[in-house]
């Protein structure tokens, strides 16, 4: 695998340095006591894109984000985030390095309030509580509603909102999202994937799990196709269309 590209003389004038990609993967397996789901896995996630990973249900896509941000040791292989090797490293270090995940099921804490959910987004400094509060209800006015009403007990739109509102925040250089959409409203899922537009227009990279592939197609700058913990085909956002459709149809 590729890492850093060097400056290549052109001339008389050098090229520009290309930066490094995010994310590495390189032949990464995993397993689950004996029954190995990631098989071999090869995947580069270039800075400042939108990379969709596509595939249905068991192809091994959430096992690799665990793997990305740490909570997952691989059998075999490695793993970059940005220059950070995932497995030598804490995942508190990747979080400090700019790493945010957001799992499936949303990884918010059900026993607090929306505001004291909102306070710990501070823990990396540099951001106090009022900004945080503010800057998140400025985008999601009904978390302000909510403030005072235990996560656990809000809508799936509105965990999913306060989920995603670390990132906003705190502004993540690298930032992965399990299944955004997962039991919610078409219009719910709208709103979100607008947010993370917005997030990725502020060059912050982001690799998205999405078991719907219109949904993560139209935001996406680069995807990837997994099947059976292998990756079966990448390419820009129209090739996979085509190919997702007879993939999740064969």
């Amino acid at each position: 695998m590729t890492g850093v590209v060097d400056e290549v003389s052109g001339g008389d004038a050098a090229q520009p340095r290309q930066l490094p990609p995010s994310i590495v993967i390189d032949d990464v397996r995993a397993s689950y006591g004996r029954i190995e789901v990631l098989h071999g896995v090869d995947l580069v996630v270039p800075p400042g894109s939108v990379f969709a990973l596509l595939g249905p249900n068991g192809a091994g896509k959430s096992t690799l984000l665990k793997v990305i941000n740490g909570r997952m040791r691989p059998t075999g292989g490695r793993v970059l985030v940005g220059d950070v090797p995932v497995g030598k490293s804490p995942p508190e270090k990747l979080v400090r390095n700019g790493l945010c995940a957001i799992p499936e099921g949303r990884g918010i804490f059900p026993n607090l309030t929306v505001r004291e959910n909102l306070r710990i987004w501070t823990y990396r400094g540099g951001i106090t509580a009022k900004d945080v509060e503010e800057q998140t209800y400025a985008t999601f006015p009904r978390l302000k509603e909510r403030r005072r009403q235990m996560a656990g007990t809000l809508s799936g739109g509105e965990q999913q909102m306060l989920a995603i509102s670390r990132a906003l925040v705190t502004g993540p250089k690298v930032l992965l999202l399990d299944e955004l959409s997962m039991g919610l409203a078409p219009l719910i899922v709208g709103e979100l994937y607008e947010l993370v537009g917005t997030l990725a227009s502020r060059g912050m990279t982001i690799l998205l799990v999405e078991q719907f592939v219109t949904t993560a197609l139209a935001v996406a700058t680069r995807a990837a196709i997994m099947v059976h913990g292998r990756i079966e085909q990448e390419g820009t956002p129209r090739e996979m269309a085509d190919a997702a459709l007879s993939i999740y149809l064969a």
